[in-house]
């Protein structure tokens, strides 16, 4: 049984890490909140750990109607670029006094050039190839960026001093960004306090 529970605890972060939350729009139409590896064919159903994205939270629109369908979770939302935030998909794991979380950033769009979440992937101007990586407001200069094409090939970017991305949309298509960092010390999400939190952004926007 102890030899379980070990495996279950190792299993857990690497889950989190592995994962993803982005969100898909087509037009003005509604956004669709996922959970699992864009660069992998979505499972029938979707991903095994969708169950856990039960309450997402969109920035800046409140009482926002959610459905549940099989694989997403669809909102409607208001005209424009969409952005969401949930610290409360995996509970915190790990040791007492070196416990682990995440929290997710997802946005769709690129028609709006300002953050408004924590860590952002923002384009520099509306409907741009060039991109920029903050985090607090501030530049995220030499970070790692993954972009997957409308193919799902991957393409690893690095991010210059000042946290731009130029991003090589070749092809027709939806694309996304994502980024991922660490922050250290007396943090909290949604499951409790952790010592670490994994902060994991994308975006998405479609080349017509």
């Amino acid at each position: 049984m102890r030899r379980l529970a070990m495996m279950i605890a190792v299993a857990v972060p690497v889950t989190a890490n592995a994962h993803e939350v982005w969100v898909e729009r087509d037009g003005n139409g509604p956004a669709r909140i996922y959970l699992g590896e864009p660069a992998e064919p979505m499972p029938v159903g979707g991903d095994p750990e969708f169950k856990n994205l039960t309450a997402p939270n969109i920035v800046g629109q409140a009482a926002v109607r959610q459905v549940r369908r099989s694989g997403y979770i669809e909102a409607q939302v208001a005209p424009g670029d969409v952005r969401v935030t949930d610290d409360s998909v995996f509970k915190p794991w790990g040791e007492a006094g070196a416990k682990e979380g995440v929290v997710y950033y997802a946005r769709a769009g690129r028609s709006e050039t300002g953050s408004r979440m924590a860590y952002e992937i923002t384009p520099l101007t509306a409907d741009a190839d060039r991109f920029a990586l903050r985090y607090n407001g501030k530049p995220v200069g030499g970070a790692k960026v993954t972009l997957v094409t409308p193919e799902r090939r991957s393409i690893e970017l690095t991010a210059a001093a000042d946290g731009t991305i130029t991003v090589p949309a070749e092809s027709k298509g939806r694309y996304l960004l994502s980024a991922a960092q660490v922050e250290t010390g007396r943090l909290r999400v949604a499951g409790g306090p952790v010592e670490k939190l994994h902060h994991i952004a994308t975006t998405t926007f479609t080349v017509r």
